[in-house]
């Protein structure tokens, strides 16, 4: 083999060697995602009643009751954790994906020892259907879910105030406003009292952040445009115990 043949060979091979290194990624290149895609745009997407969103299920719950002055906010990270978004639950709060019994934000819930079970007086316990969510969600992977809670039609007619309204106070405001030590003595906790902050304007004034209100629920995203409608639609209606 001349000298020129034996260059030409070895500059061959070595472009051979380079082009199946590069191919050698952790991932296909065309799985990339595309930098101008929104990743967290839930815009379209329905929710599945059989999955659990942290979004909109399990954030207000933890915000509501937890990630609140003296516990698990950003300022006082009671014990090191912080419960106010999805990346401070996984990093602090010792979740294991699929396994609640492993989960210590799971077992907190259903402790039997008072010194030791979560969330601490003067707060009220969390309910058997959030404690169930919370169970749910992490034996389904822990996952960062989002979907449009508004996929399609608004629908505000015969909006109830057990199977609707009441369920999202509970999950949003209940935490603040439960029946022991209210914040600024308002109660959340009845359909009376309730009632009686829908039809003085105030319930409407903060979750919709109306001039002169503070906006509600505090320290957490505001309502959906569907929700404030249909809540507002319960109100128009007189508020009825339904």
């Amino acid at each position: 083999m001349n000298r020129d043949l034996f260059v030409l060979f070895s500059a061959t091979l070595l472009l051979v060697v380079l082009i199946n290194n590069s191919s050698c990624k952790h991932y296909p290149f065309e799985d990339v995602p595309d930098s101008d895609t929104p990743q967290n745009d839930t815009t379209n997407i329905p929710c599945d009643p059989e999955v659990v969103y942290f979004d909109q299920q399990i954030l207000p719950i933890l915000i509501s009751n937890c990630a609140i002055s003296g516990c698990h906010d950003q300022e006082s990270q009671e014990d090191g954790v912080i419960l106010d978004s999805y990346s401070a639950v996984m990093s602090t709060a010792e979740v294991v994906p699929f396994q609640p019994g492993e989960s210590e934000l799971y077992e907190v819930l259903v402790e039997d020892d008072p010194e030791d079970a979560m969330p601490q007086p003067p707060v009220q316990p969390l309910s058997q259907v959030q404690i169930q969510l919370i169970e749910t969600w992490i034996a389904q992977g822990a996952k960062d879910l989002n979907c449009d809670p508004d996929y399609g039609d608004c629908d505000t007619t015969d909006v109830s105030f057990s199977g609707y309204v009441f369920p999202i106070v509970q999950n949003h405001c209940l935490g603040c406003h439960g029946p022991v030590n209210p914040v600024g003595g308002i109660s959340l906790d009845t359909h009376s009292s309730l009632k009686e902050i829908a039809l003085s304007g105030q319930l409407f004034g903060v979750i919709s952040s109306q001039p002169g209100f503070s906006p509600m629920p505090q320290g957490g995203a505001q309502l959906s445009d569907c929700r404030i409608d249909k809540i507002k639609a319960w109100i128009d209606a007189d508020a009825p115990n339904n």
